[in-house]
């Protein structure tokens, strides 16, 4: 391929990204599905709060706002993985893993810092295993994360033992804290979603990661062609994903106080749909920053409201399949009127 030809790939990539940002940027905030996602919040806020005197009291919002940033964590994560057009369902499992690492380093005498470290190791090697099967073997996602969501399961099983671990050594209430209590009357794992939240919008719409992240899933072999190092930009989500889906059981398992291996099972399910909800596209190309925690918490207010509204909390699937389904047709509409 000439130079001229390499160049001319890669303005024609740059110029795509850019377009669709500006769009994004510019055009109203009612044209985006974050912006509906939002509305649909608001309007269920609104009934419950002639459903339920509980609704909007401090502790209940403390609780809602609390449960949705475990989700939100994770699904800024899987919202780099879906931009590339992959899929991770092995980060419910790894919560599982990385939470019985965390445990077992802590209850053998070790600090915070060093059983934080050995959480975040153990889920960037999972998700470095994940990208290098996916980029370089040009194995299937679906197929590669579904067998490490049963691997890294197995694993935290066979290391704990199949039991509780509860004592977290020198530092368990500094880990409790971190993962239970707040700051000005916010809880702590909201913050830490607060902040991942600013950096992933900042990512996506500045950094040259976010550039390639973007060209990947909108067209990966142009990408390759314009000189992107598509197989490293397929590691790094997956790594990014495991980081995630790790921080967000560290911070469980300090807000629990304990940690089996059953702990983030089926989570991978919620993960998705709150993504899909946020805005991501599962074709891969479009993604939102602030859709991510939007989408986990449209989901966390559903089951809370059920609760609240005395109906059998069984009915939380449902829902969360009743809007993932119409946030593909959205989506799907949106696309049609584009063509």
């Amino acid at each position: 391929m000439t130079t001229e030809t390499h160049s001319s790939s890669h303005a024609a990539i740059g110029e795509d990204i850019t377009e669709r940002r500006e769009m994004g940027w510019l055009q109203a905030m009612t044209r985006t599905q974050p912006f509906w996602v939002f509305i649909a919040i608001l309007a269920i806020g609104l009934v419950m709060t002639f459903v339920s005197d509980v609704f909007l009291t401090e502790r209940n919002m403390f609780n809602i706002t609390r449960n949705f940033a475990f989700f939100g964590i994770m699904a800024l994560g899987m919202s780099a993985v879906i931009t590339t057009a992959g899929i991770d369902l092995s980060v419910g499992s790894l919560m599982g893993l990385t939470g019985i690492v965390t445990g077992l380093v802590m209850e053998a005498g070790y600090g915070i810092g060093f059983g934080f470290a050995a959480c975040m190791g153990a889920a960037a090697l999972v998700g470095l295993i994940n990208g290098v099967l996916i980029a370089y073997l040009r194995m299937a996602p679906f197929i590669v994360t579904l067998g490490m969501l049963a691997m890294a399961r197995s694993i935290a099983q066979v290391m704990s033992n199949n039991k509780m671990i509860y004592a977290f050594g020198p530092d368990q209430d500094l880990f409790e804290w971190v993962g239970g209590e707040s700051i000005i009357g916010v809880p702590n794992p909201v913050w830490v979603l607060i902040i991942l939240t600013c950096v992933f919008w900042w990512a996506y719409r500045y950094s040259t990661w976010g550039r390639w992240v973007y060209a990947v899933g909108g067209n990966a072999q142009a990408a390759k062609l314009s000189g992107i190092p598509v197989e490293r930009v397929i590691v790094s989500v997956y790594v990014i994903s495991s980081l995630c889906a790790g921080l967000a059981a560290f911070l469980l398992v300090g807000w629990f106080g304990s940690v089996t291996n059953a702990i983030g099972q089926t989570y991978e399910l919620n993960v998705i749909a709150a993504t899909v909800i946020g805005g991501a596209n599962l074709m891969g190309g479009v993604a939102f920053a602030f859709g991510a925690p939007i989408g986990a918490a449209l989901m966390e207010l559903i089951r809370n409201s059920l609760l609240l509204a005395g109906i059998d909390a069984l009915w939380q699937q449902f829902f969360v399949g009743l809007f993932l389904i119409l946030a593909v047709l959205l989506e799907q509409i949106r696309n049609r009127g584009k063509s």
